[in-house]
């Protein structure tokens, strides 16, 4: 069980969970004004890890067959049968149920919304086969890190929330257009739809950077509705800059810095964020 649970881990790349996970606590540093109690940071990070874990879980199972025909995803777990779809399915149920318990720790608000998120993560998984806006369903699972921070903090649904979910929803939608440009000519073959697939590599670039304009002007709109100073603005300039070193990575032509702009920058622009409005509030 340990070996196949470690086999699971690597496939839905676990480490990664750090993309989403600085916005959760992010958001919960606004929402208390400050630094949350210890209560509540250990089941906001219990929550998002089993909601990440159930996401991916669920994507892999439900891809498995189109990732054995991609020469990118055929060395995966599921396609080289190292896991069954089964074990997979146990995975993603025991990671939602750590979602749910989580959630019930915080509120009831949260607890009740804990199925529509699992609802919106899993859905998310066969958009690619019907919209090329599939790049949007996953940036909406996403910003329910934030959003659902924000829930666990205050029990409430408040404007500061939304506007930082709109944030990394656009952040997701840009970054995962730039991921899937590796994946165009297969699309197209197995029939799954992407921006990239549908308007060209060219105009999917023109995409991916509007799409990330508009992180950073919902990041710059925050201080209209919270009190951030100075260190929160030193933290979203900070971030505009990686975010266009990271565009500076990926151009028409030229891919091989693609897995460096998605997995590195990104990493860098979250914890960045994240670090300085913990500042900033600390301050």
């Amino acid at each position: 069980m340990i070996k196949k649970t470690r086999i699971i881990l690597d496939m839905i790349k676990f480490e990664h969970t750090i993309f989403a996970l600085p916005f959760a606590f992010m958001s919960a540093v606004l929402a208390a004004r400050g630094l949350p109690s210890w209560h509540d940071i250990i089941w906001i990070t219990v929550a998002m890890v089993g909601a990440r874990s159930a996401a991916m879980g669920f994507n892999r199972w439900a891809d498995h067959k189109f990732d054995a025909a991609n020469p990118r995803t055929k060395e995966r777990a599921l396609p080289l049968g190292l896991v069954t779809p089964a074990q997979v399915l146990a995975f993603t149920a025991v990671s939602s149920m750590m979602l749910m318990f989580a959630a019930l720790m915080l509120n009831p608000l949260s607890f009740y919304l804990s199925p529509v998120a699992l609802a919106i993560v899993f859905f998310y998984s066969y958009t690619k086969r019907f919209t090329f806006l599939s790049h949007a369903f996953l940036g909406l699972a996403l910003s329910l890190a934030p959003i659902g921070a924000w829930i666990a903090i205050t029990g409430e649904l408040e404007a500061p929330a939304l506007v930082l979910g709109a944030a990394v929803l656009f952040w997701l939608v840009g970054f995962d257009i730039l991921y899937s440009l590796q994946d165009v000519d297969f699309d197209k073959e197995a029939g799954l739809h992407s921006i990239p697939g549908r308007f060209g590599v060219r105009s999917a670039l023109y995409i991916s950077r509007a799409s990330h304009a508009v992180t950073i002007t919902a990041l710059f709109s925050l201080p209209f509705l919270l009190p951030l100073g100075f260190f929160y603005f030193v933290g979203i300039f900070a971030a505009l800059g990686l975010i266009l070193y990271e565009h500076s990575l990926v151009k028409e032509g030229d891919l091989s810095m693609l897995n460096v702009a998605f997995f590195n920058m990104n990493g860098y622009i979250s914890v960045t964020v994240f670090v300085f409005t913990l500042l900033d509030a600390l301050v």
